[in-house]
């Protein structure tokens, strides 16, 4: 079977200066390659355009249960093979469950990338999902369920998400629950595997020092068995409408107050996605944001607060969270609704955005330094935007945003009627009312 190079089909955006190729397989699988010849390892990733949100409620969790269990031997390894292989080469193997991907790595020296790629390769390709192995997995994943439940930090997350997203596969978790991880059998995950495991739906990327060519046809040798599919990706449902909510639960264990304060956001490819940027770094991205200086170095009602965006394929989410003493929860609330309203009324400095500025860029650009980070750079790049785009072009683009602009998208983002809180702990009496969620 012969590689079909598309040339045409890179769309390397003006400005980008990196050493990246792109070629489709003629069954349809994407290849992506950075070489970083100054480097003595290679980083790679089988990556699928799928995740927990493309799952049906009673399939809640199978990607991650899908992800867990092709570690437990293929038709040629056992699991026990799988892991003296990439120890005896000092690899690194690791694999990670998101709403929107699945993606399997390995980073390795340069001198073992081919029998880490064979590993690698069969793991995706030729999982057995033994009834044996299932039963054991379900109990192993059960207990991480329960792990995760025991952590306030997580819990308020899920508080938030499957309230602010109700109703949408987007709000469930990823884990799964209980109920569905338990009804898991052979049939469903060789089924949900078939059809989410096809050429089209997967990018398999790498970085490092390496040669595309030769890598290519590494790739297309392992991955030519994989006959071509019609379907690109899963058919994608509507896009989901956020839900504003109050939420609180008490749990009279927990010394403080977990808070999460959200609102909807832009898409992760939005044209304006640099200004939300450094309008999340202004308010909650690190120590000189306003949150921090507010509410932990003014007030110290808070060792942890921060803000975060969550941006998705067609939606997203900020969201705001803190850990606090049930009496100082109140005040917390104010000083944030406070903080949002000074974003809405003035605007910021020149000063304060060209700090935000200098932190986006130097995090973008220290985020790029490893093979891995590379690597998995290629692959969003390529899902989300199917165009690669230059640390150049990309500090050009933010240094473009005024403090006009910061102001405008505060307006638009900060609206009380579109806001949603979830409180998690010894709450006592405690209500909160949409008019404290004013600004």
């Amino acid at each position: 079977m012969a590689a079909t190079t598309l040339i045409e089909d890179i769309r390397l955006t003006p400005r980008v200066s990196r050493s990246i190729r792109k070629t489709v397989l003629s069954n349809g699988l994407t290849v992506l390659t950075e070489s970083m010849p100054h480097l003595r390892s290679i980083s790679m990733g089988a990556w699928i355009a799928s995740g927990s949100r493309d799952e049906a409620s009673e399939l809640n969790g199978l990607h991650h249960f899908v992800e867990h269990m092709v570690f437990k031997g293929t038709t040629s390894r056992s699991a026990r093979q799988i892991a003296r292989e990439v120890d005896t080469i000092g690899g690194n193997l690791d694999a990670f469950t998101g709403k929107e991907t699945v993606c399997f790595n390995i980073k390795v020296l340069d001198e073992h990338a081919s029998l880490a790629l064979d590993v690698l390769s069969d793991l995706v390709l030729h999982p057995t999902f033994t009834p044996e192995d299932l039963d054991r997995e379900k109990g192993v994943i059960l207990e991480e369920i329960k792990i995760d439940e025991d952590n306030p930090d997580y819990l308020v997350n899920e508080m938030f998400t499957q309230n602010f997203w109700k109703g949408d596969p987007l709000g469930r978790p990823i884990l799964g629950t209980k109920k569905t991880v338990s009804s898991f059998n052979q049939a469903m995950l060789f089924d949900f595997y078939r059809d989410r495991f096809t050429p089209r739906n997967i990018v398999f990327s790498a970085a490092g020092n390496l040669d595309h060519e030769t890598f290519v046809a590494e790739v297309e040798r392992r991955f030519e068995e994989l006959a071509p599919s019609h379907n690109h990706v899963f058919p994608r449902r509507d896009t989901p409408v956020s839900t504003p909510h109050i939420t609180l639960k008490r749990k009279k264990a927990l010394e403080q107050v977990q808070l999460c304060l959200g609102v909807p956001a832009p898409a992760v490819n939005h044209p304006e996605r640099y200004a939300i940027y450094l309008l999340n770094s202004i308010l909650g991205g690190g120590m000189s944001s306003r949150l921090f200086q507010t509410i932990r170095e003014d007030q110290g009602l808070a060792y942890s607060i921060f803000s975060e965006m969550s941006p998705f394929r067609d939606t997203g989410s900020l969201c705001i969270y803190a850990g606090v003493a049930v009496d100082k929860t109140r005040q917390t609330i104010e000083l944030t609704m406070r903080e949002l309203r000074r974003l809405k009324q003035e605007t910021v400095s020149l000063s304060e955005l060209g700090r935000a500025k200098d932190q986006l860029k130097s995090n973008m650009v220290m985020g790029l330094e490893s093979g891995s980070s590379r690597m998995a750079n290629l692959a969003r790049q390529q899902m989300y935007f199917g165009c690669f785009f230059g640390v150049e072009e990309i500090t050009s683009e933010i240094e473009a945003v005024t403090p006009d602009d910061i102001q405008r998208l505060a307006q638009d983002l900060f609206r009380p009627e579109a806001m949603a809180m979830a409180l998690l702990g010894n709450l006592g009496e405690m209500k909160v009312e949409r008019d404290d969620l004013v600004c």
